[in-house]
């Protein structure tokens, strides 16, 4: 083999490389780090499909768990799904790229009373996702009816087994509510309230657990406090299992879907923003999902059995009790102070 051919061979080898790293590198991403299984695979899908950008996802337990991990150096996520009081957090943070997503044409779409964030009263930086309440799941061949907090602190006296999140505020909330406060009060007389409250019947909860549904389903536990999600479960097994929103009034949730000022692919996460906006994708969410949607023209593309379901949209006396957290400041160290004593008592 000649010398010329060789250059020649080794060139094109070079070329050859050249070429596929620039492919590698032209290749589109977009990393998402959501809550668990809390996206349709289908919109993902739909999205790649679309734009030929390839998608990634990591998933956390809580907002605390999120923050923490970004905090401590988690680097190439775009955008995280923070609840409503989290995203003030993280804004204050400053960890939050403004994507003026409030002047998309699609935005159109959004129920502007989801623009919940003090952070971002206008919707400059994150795109409102999705809500639903936490109210309580349980099994009806063990609770013939519930539909209170009262009935369901009762049941451990009938040896049935109950069990609440490993959630601080959301246990705390519990309290509060029973006592007639805000989930929100700094009042140290309110906490004292919900801590003697939750402190009463904690002998009875069985556990303080993310992953209630399962120990429901096969009855080892009769009801646990639960998100508006275990309605999935609900719809699979509706002989077995109910949700209920106590009437004494709940939480309810709102995520956000927020790009991150150190997102590495920030022109794909707007995409990503832009494509959620559309009424078909956030109704194949909602119904994915099983709660609510902050896009006002998705909710007719939703089957009957969600869209009319009260416990997934409930009616108007029913949402006026209930509460969303908010971002309370130096005040959550007084919520730590409760928690701490809850769970060491």
């Amino acid at each position: 083999m000649s010398k010329k051919f060789g250059k020649i061979i080794g060139l094109s080898l070079v070329m050859s490389s050249a070429l596929l790293a620039a492919n590698v590198q032209a290749e589109e991403t977009l990393n998402l780090y959501n809550w668990g299984e809390y996206i349709n695979p289908e919109v993902l899908k739909k999205f790649t499909e679309q734009t030929g950008i390839k998608v990634t996802l990591d998933t956390y337990s809580s907002n605390e768990e999120m923050l923490a991990k970004l905090q401590a150096g988690a680097k190439g996520y775009d955008i995280v799904f923070p609840s409503v009081h989290m995203q003030d957090i993280m804004a204050q943070l400053g960890l939050l790229e403004k994507t003026n997503i409030n002047e998309y044409a699609g935005f159109s779409h959004i129920d502007k009373s989801f623009l919940k964030a003090k952070s971002d009263p206008k919707g400059e930086y994150c795109l409102p996702y999705a809500w639903g309440t936490v109210g309580i799941v349980y099994n009806k061949k063990q609770v013939a009816k519930l539909d209170s907090w009262d009935d369901f602190f009762k049941l451990p006296e009938q040896n049935k087994k109950i069990a609440m999140l490993d959630e601080m505020r959301e246990v705390i909330s519990v309290g509060l509510i029973k006592n007639g406060k805000s989930v929100n009060t700094t009042d140290r007389d309110d906490l004292k309230l919900a801590q003697d409250y939750i402190i009463k019947q904690k002998p009875h909860v069985s556990s303080f657990t993310y992953d209630s549904i399962p120990l429901v389903q096969s009855g080892d536990i009769a009801a646990a406090q639960w998100y508006v999600g275990a309605m999935l479960y609900v719809f699979q097994h509706p002989d077995d299992l109910a949700y209920v929103i106590p009437k004494e009034g709940a939480t309810m949730y709102q995520e956000d879907m927020c790009v991150l000022k150190s997102a590495p692919n920030k022109d794909n996460a707007k995409k990503f923003l832009e494509f959620f906006t559309q009424p078909e994708i956030a109704a194949l969410n909602a119904k994915q999902q099983t709660n609510g949607t902050a896009n006002k023209d998705a909710i007719a593309l939703l089957p009957d059995y969600i869209r009319t379901n009260p416990a997934i949209n409930p009616p108007a006396d029913v949402r006026a009790k209930l509460q969303l957290f908010e971002e309370l400041g130096k005040g959550i160290k007084l919520y730590d102070r409760v928690w701490t004593k809850i769970r060491t008592h």
